[in-house]
């Protein structure tokens, strides 16, 4: 199946305005994004979205396809999902990536595109780490899977709670691969009573019905939400 990549960037963010154009490493952060996709074996097209004139510059300047979106979206799935619609010719597989995650890895994206392509069942994918210790951290996400590996919950909460002794955990990546019919229809679905409480946009695709494959990654990128995120990426980035 024909895939494409949508990054979608805003600037204005709560905890690290301006996040997509830090450029301390020599290379905007979008940048190191964009370049860690276009690696993908099974992506043909990457393409960032913003509501930024600013960003679509910095895009456009370091040979990126961008486009302007709406700056009302209230979520990068439903800004990616604007994107996806205006390509030509339209993938069948949409993977969105997140602006803030610099270390993602390709073979991992590539993963996710054949999770969704081997199963017709499967209206998107996701990846997860496994992972044993303190699961209580509300900011780490949870997953429990059933025996296809396909999506049950996704919860802030210490699931699955053992009742004795201890055991591994999932942690949630936040990076999908959708088909594109599901794309549309899932941002034109509802909030779910779930997704309301969590704080947790997965979880309305699992009250709607819509099946999503985890894909285990023994990776775990480390996304960049504040400024210490930053400071540690470019420490790692200066060692490579």
């Amino acid at each position: 199946m024909k895939a494409a990549a949508v990054i979608p960037a805003r600037y204005g963010s709560t905890r690290l305005p301006g996040k997509p154009l830090l450029r301390d490493t020599g290379r905007y952060l979008i940048e190191h994004v964009w370049l860690r996709v276009r690696q993908s074996k099974r992506i043909s097209r990457v393409v960032i979205a913003t509501d930024d004139l600013r960003i679509l510059a910095a895009a456009e300047g370091f040979g990126a396809e961008a486009v302007m979106t709406s700056p009302s979206h209230p979520s990068g799935t439903d800004r990616a999902a604007e994107a996806a619609a205006a390509i030509s010719p339209a993938p069948e597989i949409v993977v969105n990536v997140q602006g803030d995650e610099p270390e993602i890895d390709p073979a991992d994206l590539d993963a996710l595109v054949d999770a969704v392509d081997s199963d017709p069942d499967a209206g998107m994918a996701t990846l997860a780490y496994e992972f044993e210790g303190d699961a209580g951290e509300p900011s780490l996400v949870k997953v429990v899977t059933d025996s296809s590996g396909r999506a049950l919950y996704f919860s802030r909460a210490a699931v699955p709670f053992y009742r004795e002794g201890s055991g591994p955990r999932l942690e949630h990546i936040g990076v999908y691969a959708f088909r594109a019919g599901t794309l549309r229809r899932f941002v034109g679905l509802p909030e779910s009573p779930i997704e309301k409480a969590e704080k947790l946009e997965q979880n309305r695709a699992l009250w709607w019905g819509i099946p999503i494959k985890v894909v285990r990654t023994r990776n775990r990128p480390a996304s960049i939400d504040t400024p210490a995120d930053y400071e540690s990426f470019k420490r790692r980035f200066a060692k490579e």
